[in-house]
């Protein structure tokens, strides 16, 4: 008969529970599992569903702006901006310092404008006191005209609260030349997406892409056009073992 084999085990990653079972030692297996949550709402986090967690990864995406409608006069133009992208945030967090329940909030982007009303704000995402920001609406504040004219994009979303925060990217400004060509401004980008294009033939404004970005600006050229929705916002959870 062969003698038994001798087997030696690394102790940085290994351990040798009360029961005599080799098992992993917390912290050294990596990450484990990736929770996202994309859908605009309320949800939690129950540390106690993940009994091995030592520590996560929670970056948080704000909602981006809606650009506002535009509704030109006959033989007249609007142009609208863009609306602003939503801001970031990012914290690694220890497991020892979570909360038995975490509150998830994922903001929606903000609503389109009708006729010649803004865009609606985007909403704020959060994971506990991890918050980003969403971005401002796009403005209504050109008037039906044929006289050149020029309006500000929206200001991107500030920075929240976390280990690393950053703004959302501001919306481009819209451009009147005469009654019968204009430009009308991009959505602001976000960490996760790109704001809506800016437009020179007339229409609704564009729709953004990935999460958080501005929609961009409805272009009126004497016929109604609605704006866009912004984009809305993410939270993803990377947890560690």
């Amino acid at each position: 008969m062969s003698p038994l084999a001798s087997v030696c085990v690394c102790d940085d990653y290994f351990e040798v529970d009360d029961d005599g079972t080799l098992c992993l030692k917390a912290g050294t297996m990596g990450m484990r599992e990736r929770l996202i949550f994309v859908t605009p709402g309320n949800f939690t986090f129950e540390k106690a569903d993940y009994p091995w967690l030592v520590r996560i990864d929670v970056q948080v995406q704000g909602g981006g702006g809606g650009s506002a409608g535009a509704d030109a006069a006959a033989g007249q133009c609007i142009a609208r901006p863009g609306g602003g992208g939503g801001g970031y945030s990012r914290s690694l967090i220890e497991a020892s310092a979570l909360g038995a329940v975490e509150a998830i909030v994922v903001g929606a982007g903000g609503a389109a404008g009708v006729g010649n009303n803004p865009g609606g704000s985007g909403m704020a995402s959060s994971f506990g006191g991890v918050v980003a920001n969403g971005g401002d609406g796009g403005n209504a504040f050109m008037t039906s005209g044929t006289a050149p004219d020029a309006v500000n994009g929206a200001v991107g979303a500030p920075g929240g609260v976390g280990q690393y925060t950053s703004g959302g990217g501001g919306s481009g400004a819209a451009l009147r030349v005469s009654g019968t060509a204009g430009i009308s401004g991009a959505g602001g980008n976000s960490f996760f997406g790109f704001g809506g294009g800016g437009r020179g033939d007339p229409g609704a404004g564009l729709a953004t892409r990935g999460r958080g970005g501005g929609a961009g600006g409805a272009l009126s050229y004497g016929a109604a056009f609605n704006g866009n929705d912004g984009g809305g916002g993410m939270v993803m959870i990377d947890l560690y073992g």
